[in-house]
């Protein structure tokens, strides 16, 4: 057995998840009241902080996903779970902090580094989760 048998199925679950977190960043960032991306080439430190938070958030069951799915369609099934998971946080991390919009805006870095924090947490839940 060559080392490059298993490329082909590298390639597509390399592929899949790249494709899977390219919709988790549109979805994210257009379901947050702020705008991520705008607030970034601003240079704006906490918008930076909670996107990148989420991606972690994301990425962790998404590898968990990988690690543990029989099939491709298996992975994006859980990588689905996974992203409905990362808005969840968002949405608890807003009732947290009902002021996250105008934080984020006036670039409060305490409550970026908390709403990442919370996605990173809930992500490491999560992917413990698809273990079972």
């Amino acid at each position: 057995m060559s080392i490059l048998s298993t490329l082909p199925g590298f390639l597509a679950y390399l592929f899949g998840a790249l494709a899977c977190l390219g919709l988790f960043i549109m979805v994210y960032i257009h379901l947050t009241p702020f705008s991520e991306i705008k607030l970034i080439r601003s240079g704006n430190h906490s918008a930076a902080t909670a996107l990148v938070g989420a991606l972690l958030g994301y990425a962790l069951p998404l590898s968990s996903a990988i690690v543990h799915s029989v099939t491709l369609r298996d992975m994006v099934i859980w990588a689905l779970v996974g992203l409905i998971t990362q808005y969840l946080a968002h949405l608890c991390t807003r009732l947290i902090i009902p002021t996250i919009k105008q934080d984020i805006d006036n670039n409060n870095q305490a409550i970026g580094t908390v709403s990442a924090g919370i996605s990173v947490v809930l992500g490491l839940i999560n992917a413990a989760c698809m273990v079972y």
